[in-house]
């Protein structure tokens, strides 16, 4: 395994993690709760998180059915850590695509069953990868981003997730988020 996809699966297993540890024993309430009207609550957060991952490793796909590029490192120069540092911050919101908000409720079952799946793909790819992601490129819908390689791609995934990992907490430390079940149960006693 190269140094790039290490790099990738290192922050697929944080993001993942992160992920499930935020979410672990919330109750419905909690899964539920918006902390404003036009937010998003974590089951939504979930759903936008699965929604993406999709869309994400489509556009790795994409851009390693490319043709190589012979301008991927004039293109992308710099752009890794660009990604790094933008996408996993919550400083400036950013109004997801239409593809990728969440629009159906789902059970918590079938979110996670979903983000699993998802998820699995994604693993399996970077753990049986053999092929360079470099040279390959594919255009980032935003500007700011612009072109992308197969690499900044694939570590798109797991910042993206970290992102909304960093929502969902904010979501659970808002002053209206509900208690859980057994500190209500505690406090009933």
């Amino acid at each position: 395994m190269t140094e790039d996809y290490a790099h990738a699966l290192q922050l697929l297993e944080e993001a993942e993690a992160e992920f499930l540890g935020l979410i672990d024993g919330l109750s419905e309430a909690q899964w539920t709760y918006k902390p404003e009207p036009e937010g998003w609550s974590i089951a939504e957060t979930a759903q936008h998180i699965v929604l993406a991952e999709d869309i994400l490793f489509r556009s790795l796909q994409k851009a390693l059915s490319s043709p190589g590029d012979p301008e991927w490192e004039t293109k992308t120069a710099g752009k890794t850590e660009f990604v790094e540092r933008v996408v996993p911050g919550r400083r400036r919101k950013a109004r997801a695509p239409e593809a990728i908000r969440p629009r159906e409720t789902w059970t918590r079952e079938d979110t996670l069953a979903r983000y699993r799946e998802k998820r699995a793909r994604t693993m399996q790819f970077v753990q049986a990868a053999e092929r360079a992601l470099d040279g390959h490129t594919f255009n980032h819908p935003f500007p700011v981003f612009n072109t992308l390689s197969a690499y900044q791609w694939l570590i798109y995934i797991p910042l993206h997730h970290k992102r909304h990992a960093r929502q969902i907490a904010e979501i659970k430390a808002s002053p209206g988020f509900p208690a859980s079940d057994s500190l209500t149960a505690e406090r009933d006693a």
